[in-house]
């Protein structure tokens, strides 16, 4: 989908999850791809990415976990981002952790789950054809 303007990902790390590695390695390969990448790191709260989010006016949210922490901090992204009336983001999760928590988090409300060992190129071909129009 062709929005007309650069896409707007923020990237963050929620949790007590230091490990930053891989969505340096996201964040680098968007840029890279043409997009406008927002990196708030590590140690962030959902509060926090949310703001963020509405503040920056943001087409994605990728969130990255190493830690086991995706089950509990997700929901609470997903429910501040519904509560703030933000339906146009699409929000992805990436990391690694059990295979089995990819329905769940789906469950919850995420769009799309990337585990270690996926490419660069699927993560932007699925944003590229699956940004919401605002």
């Amino acid at each position: 989908m062709e929005l007309g303007r650069k896409i707007r990902v923020v990237m963050a790390k929620v949790s007590l999850d230091g490990h930053d590695r891989g969505i340096k390695v996201v964040t680098r390969a968007l840029r890279d791809a043409g997009m406008e990448v927002i990196f708030m790191g590590a140690f962030q709260t959902p509060e926090r990415v949310v703001r963020t989010i509405i503040e920056e006016d943001a087409d994605v949210l990728g969130l990255s976990f190493l830690s086991g922490e995706q089950l509990s901090h997700t929901p609470k992204v997903i429910n501040l981002l519904r509560e703030n009336n933000v339906k146009d983001v699409l929000v992805i999760v990436g990391g690694v952790f059990p295979r089995q928590d990819v329905a769940e988090l789906k469950k919850m409300g995420v769009d799309e789950i990337f585990m270690s060992g996926d490419s660069m190129d699927e993560i932007v071909t699925y944003i590229r054809g699956n940004i919401r129009t605002k």
